[in-house]
């Protein structure tokens, strides 16, 4: 009697742990796939109009934050590195959108449109200097990137390229962004998902 009892009792406590992992393997995966989704927001851009996220549902779009005074900004925008701009005329006629985000507590629209302009930026650039966006998305460095796919998952969150210093030959440079992006177009499943991102860290307004 003994014996069957504690088969029983042996029996139950396996059940247990079973329903206890299963329980905990489905709240992670719940929470996973939450995390997953991007977050929607609305901004103003450099001309002082409404964008939000939900606009560009069913295309690839490209978060990337920026401050106009940062080294790391100013070199992605340079003429001999130019890693940003090459990418948006490169996907100029493809389902992508490029949105630069400024973070920035000390910069404005007006800030934001006089760096477009000086820079010969055609893309959108999102003012969010009260900070909510970023810290929304856990925007930390500039440039930090963020790619959400057609529908509406992010895909990707890290640095723009595995060149934190500027000085890596072309020839070994490795573009994330474009990594992701283009295995996106041709429905592949991102080769990188994450990766530690590089630069300035983003200047966000205190309380």
């Amino acid at each position: 009697m003994n014996k069957a009892k504690s088969n029983i009792r042996f029996w139950l406590a396996g059940i247990l742990a079973f329903i206890v992992g299963f329980n905990a393997m489905t709240l992670a995966a719940k929470s996973e796939e939450k995390a997953s989704k991007s977050i929607d927001f609305t901004l103003k851009d450099q001309n002082g109009k409404d964008v939000s996220l939900s606009d560009f549902k069913g295309k690839i779009v490209v978060l990337e934050w920026v401050n106009p005074d940062c080294p790391f900004t100013k070199r992605h925008y340079s003429p001999s590195y130019n890693t940003a701009v090459k990418l948006v005329n490169e996907y100029k006629n493809k389902p992508v959108v490029w949105l630069s985000i400024n973070s920035t507590n000390s910069h404005d629209q007006d800030i934001n449109k006089a760096w477009a302009k000086e820079k010969g930026v055609t893309h959108l650039v999102l003012d969010d200097s009260q900070g909510t966006v970023g810290k929304l998305f856990g925007a930390k460095s500039t440039p930090h990137t963020f790619i959400i796919n057609p529908d509406g998952k992010l895909v990707y969150k890290g640095a723009f390229d595995n060149d934190p210093r500027g000085n890596m030959p072309e020839t070994e440079r490795v573009n994330y962004v474009k990594q992701v992006v283009d295995d996106l177009l041709t429905n592949k499943e991102p080769s990188v998902k994450e990766t530690k991102p590089y630069g300035c860290s983003v200047k966000y307004k205190q309380k």
